[in-house]
C-alpha cells in the first residue's frame, strides 16, 4: 500500500509540474519573458504560487526550464524537417525553412527564446538551444564535404556562423511580428552561398 501511495504522490507532483511548465509557456508565447510572472503561472496551472516555488525555488530556475522545453520542442522539429532529405543543401534549407517558418508563427515566443533580455541562467540556456541548432548544421555540413556535395570547409564554424546570422536576421521579422513574403527564400539564398552551393 505505501508503494502505491508513493506512486500517485509522484505521478500527482509531476502532472502539477508539467502544468506549470505549459502555463509558463502559454504566458511568454502571448506576452514574453518580461510578462510572465510566477503568480501569473501558478493562477493559469490552476495552483498556488507556493507550489510553483515547490517545483522551481527562483522564477529563473522555472524559465530556464520553459527554455528548455521550448527548444527541445523546436530542435526536434527542425531535425525531423530535414532528416529524410538527401542533400546536405537540402537538409540546411530545411532547417532555415522549419526555423524561421515556426519562429514567425509565434513570434513573440520564439523573440524570447532568441533575443529578449532575460536572467542569466535563462540566458545559459539559450546559449545551449544555439548550440544544439549548430550541431544539427554541423553533422548535415559534414557528411555534405565527405560527399563531395559542399566545397571543403569548417562544419562548426560554418554551423555556428549559420545560426548567429539566422537568429539575428529573425530578431527584426520577430520584434515587428511580422517578415516580408521574401525573407524566407532569401535567408535560404543566403545560407547556400555561405554553404558554397552553386544556385
Amino acid at each position: 500500500m505505501p508503494y502505491r501511495s508513493t506512486e500517485r504522490v509522484k505521478a500527482r507532483l509531476s502532472a502539477s509540474r508539467e502544468r506549470i511548465i505549459t502555463a509558463a509557456l502559454e504566458i511568454m508565447a502571448g506576452h514574453g519573458y518580461a510578462g510572465c510572472s510566477v503568480a501569473a503561472v501558478a493562477e493559469r496551472a490552476g495552483v498556488a504560487t507556493g507550489s510553483v516555488y515547490r517545483h522551481f525555488p527562483t522564477k529563473a530556475e522555472l524559465f530556464a526550464e520553459v527554455f528548455r522545453t521550448a527548444s527541445g520542442r523546436e530542435v526536434a522539429a527542425v531535425a525531423r524537417a530535414a532528416a529524410p532529405l538527401g542533400s546536405a543543401a537540402a537538409q540546411v534549407a530545411a532547417v532555415t525553412e522549419t526555423f524561421c517558418g515556426r519562429a514567425l508563427r509565434a513570434p513573440r515566443l520564439a523573440y524570447a527564446l532568441l533575443a529578449e533580455p532575460v536572467d542569466p541562467a535563462v540566458d545559459a540556456e539559450r546559449l545551449v538551444f544555439r548550440r544544439a541548432y549548430a550541431d544539427l548544421i554541423a553533422g548535415y555540413v559534414a557528411a555534405g564535404v565527405a560527399r563531395g556535395e559542399l566545397p571543403p570547409q569548417d562544419p562548426e564554424l560554418t554551423a555556428t556562423a549559420l545560426v548567429g546570422a539566422l537568429a539575428e536576421a529573425m530578431v527584426g521579422p520577430l520584434a515587428a511580428g511580422v517578415a516580408g513574403p521574401d525573407t524566407i527564400p532569401d535567408l535560404v539564398t543566403f545560407i547556400h552561398r555561405a554553404l558554397g552551393v552553386t544556385p
